[in-house]
């Protein structure tokens, strides 16, 4: 085996508050500096070396949840105007195709887009804005074809099939889901958001079909950088809405669809610490809103007089229950909830009032969301259900008769028993006292007798919920008598606010105790032991896991940290990169000298230690915006020389993409596939 690849440290001093960091490192930010690539090419190779012996595994595993997925298929059509519309995939094929037909599912099929075609030559291909004028006659889309989430919008005669000459940059969209464009009802009108040199979303434009983008109205600057600027239409096409995002603070603003030349409005300015979202309906706003009430509460008001003076209660303030979201239709208004770690949906009539009731669903772990229900006028609410057992099952729910309608449930072609696999929901006690939800999963017939590897996941931050929800992929640890958890850890909203606020700023390291604590559970009740345990998680939840590695690098014995959030006091005082500003107040500002402290005392880069830590792979994408790839790196290279034992720390680097990973939907199983192999090979399964 060669050795790992050696970094160059070369000195780089750091001082704040009287304190002087020495980070050899440093140099990696510059990705022009020809030695940061050599570097991240020499992890590159040194990885393909050690997982070498893995590749019959990595293509086993492969084959396993390829054979689980229906390559052929499509999504539940969605009626939108004379349309139904849906997307399906076709085997070999790495993307979707957006299609339509008119009048009826029996009609001729209409391709609008195939991905496919414009991944052509493409190793990323993402798309984000996606987006069908009134008159069902026009396409915008936007596609980033390098993973940081920079979107080039076009639109598209769906009459002709022609692309109109314009193309504008820089708009802001997302890996994760679309959005980002969307229509005023004279069907030539195109609103989008544009970028700021950190990459937050700032300014609001209107375009008019065919015309030059130089020559775009600007309709609002959001000028401070501690805002996110982002923008939906109304699901009764009345409106188009701004939503003002900060970690504390909300605002929303409104134009007319119908008149796009109009100024907008704000519903209520922004006041530091009130946060509310709106829902139209029938010249009324339902908000969901803070003010008074930790766990919010909603209230209506009217067009005319949306000020918070003029907002009249419908939903009181409840201890245990969190309101989470509101959904307008015609005859109904559905309220999301969250109660005792698990989502909840009440229904009621259109006032908010009459006829409530709320679904029921049959399992003690689950997750539900609603789809994007784009009729305003209708008598069924349609989500997705899945469970840890339970495959994504997409539901009509009539409202009338509470009547479940399944309109499909994923299929599984190589086969599946659900009756075959126990789903639980117990309770970790954390350092504080507190109980911590996990959900676990594992299979029937399981002895709790120490010896099963297990693999323990979470996240917990921004309020962020990991709900139990279906992957077939799983079933490839599972079937291999793995235990799969997941630690609903402050941090998180899983049980309320407070949870969420327990678990940021100053009360931060809570996040990572009750993750501990939710290890020392699944060891002490026998379902696995320290030598058996693997921690992963991603983004911020890398950061969970590199702050418990750091913290307890006895408690485990394999890590995947996947594009992790792991040098966070230099980081914070950057506000070139992305995020920075916007997260202040989630982490806490650096300029404070008690926050640095704070965030020093678990930042896991500034914590590695000489100690033995487990098997580490850490993973990033060179265009990553949201967490750079030098952090990844810098924690590599770090660990490597702080660490006093013999176990492997590789960095896998994935040249073409951003934080979302692989965009393909074959290549993103390979990436999966690598993570599980590693997890098969270091904890010993046969």
């Amino acid at each position: 085996m060669s050795s790992f690849p050696i970094a160059s440290k070369r000195p780089h001093e750091i001082t704040q508050h009287g304190h002087t960091r020495m980070d050899h490192y440093y140099w990696m930010r510059d990705k022009n500096d020809p030695e940061t690539m050599k570097h991240l090419r020499a992890e590159s190779d040194y990885l393909e070396e050690l997982m070498q012996h893995t590749k019959p595994l990595q293509e086993k595993l492969f084959q396993e949840m390829k054979a689980r997925i229906k390559e052929d298929d499509s999504t539940v059509p969605e009626k939108r105007g004379g349309y139904f519309y849906y997307e399906r995939h076709e085997e070999g094929k790495q993307y979707p195709i957006f299609c339509r037909r008119h009048g009826s599912l029996d009609a001729a099929e209409e391709v609008l887009l195939d991905q496919n075609e414009l991944a052509e030559g493409k190793t990323f291909c993402s798309v984000g804005a996606f987006s069908i004028s009134t008159d069902g006659n026009k396409l915008a889309y936007s596609v980033d074809f390098g993973g940081r989430e920079i979107y080039t919008l076009h639109i598209k005669d769906l009459k002709s099939g022609e692309l109109y000459p314009e193309a504008i940059e820089n708009t802001s969209g997302s890996a994760y889901e679309h959005g980002g464009v969307e229509w005023a009802n004279d069907n030539e009108t195109v609103f989008y958001t544009t970028l700021d040199e950190a990459q937050r979303p700032h300014k609001l434009f209107s375009h008019k079909v065919g015309t030059d983008a130089a020559q775009d109205k600007l309709i609002v600057h959001e000028d401070d950088e501690t805002y996110f600027l982002f923008m939906f239409k109304t699901r009764d096409d009345a409106y188009i809405m701004t939503y003002h995002y900060s970690t504390t603070t909300r605002e929303m603003r409104f134009l007319p669809a119908d008149h796009p030349a109009e100024s907008m409005r704000v519903i209520q300015p922004r006041i530091q610490g009130l946060e509310y979202f709106a829902a139209h309906h029938n010249g009324k706003f339902f908000i969901v809103h803070n003010d008074n009430a930790k766990n919010f509460k909603l209230s209506v008001t009217t067009v005319d007089q949306p000020e918070k003076e003029n907002w009249r209660e419908v939903i009181p303030h409840r201890a245990d229950v969190l309101v989470d979201g509101v959904d307008t239709f015609e005859d109904f208004i559905v309220v999301t909830e969250r109660k005792g770690g698990l989502k909840q949906l009440r229904i009621s009539g259109s006032d908010g009032l009459e006829n409530v009731h709320y679904v029921h669903f049959p399992e003690p772990a689950y997750n539900v969301y609603l789809e994007a229900n784009p009729e305003f006028k209708t008598d069924l609410l349609r989500f997705k259900y899945s469970s840890l057992i339970t495959p994504n099952s997409v539901i009509d729910y009539h409202i009338a008769t509470g009547e479940w309608e399944l309109k499909k449930e994923d299929e599984i072609p190589s086969g599946y028993d659900r009756t075959q696999y126990v789903s639980e929901r117990i309770h970790a006690t954390a350092s504080d006292g507190t109980q911590v939800p996990i959900s676990i999963v594992y299979k029937k017939g399981l002895k709790k007798d120490g010896s099963n590897p297990a693999l323990l996941y979470g996240y917990g931050s921004y309020g962020a919920t990991i709900d139990a929800t279906f992957s077939s992929n799983r079933f490839s640890l599972l079937d291999r008598g793995f235990v799969f958890a997941i630690g609903h850890i402050r941090g998180g909203s899983d049980m309320g606010r407070g949870w969420y606020e327990d678990g940021k700023m100053k009360n931060k390291r809570n996040t990572f105790t009750d993750f501990i604590a939710c290890a020392e559970h699944l060891i002490k009740d026998g379902f696995t032991s320290p030598q058996k345990l693997a921690i992963m998680g991603g983004s911020a939840g890398g950061l969970l896991v590199g702050a418990c590695v750091t913290m307890r690098p006895d408690l485990f014995k394999a890590v995947i940290c996947k594009v992790p959030f792991v040098d966070v006091v230099t980081t914070m005082n950057d506000p070139s990169i992305p995020l920075t500003t916007l997260e202040y107040d989630q982490w806490g500002n650096p300029e404070d000298k008690e926050y640095y402290e704070y965030m020093l005392s678990y930042s896991p880069y500034d914590n590695i230690r000489a100690a033995e830590y487990p098997h580490m792979l850490i993973t990033t994408g060179l265009n990553d915006p949201r967490v750079a790839y030098w952090e990844p790196a810098k924690f590599a290279a770090k660990l490597r020389e702080m660490k006093t034992d013999d176990n492997l720390i590789m960095l896998y680097t994935n040249y073409d993409s951003g934080h979302a990973g692989a965009s393909g939907r074959y290549d993103f199983l390979k990436e999966v596939a690598q993570d599980y192999a590693f997890l098969i090979d270091k904890l010993a399964v046969k």
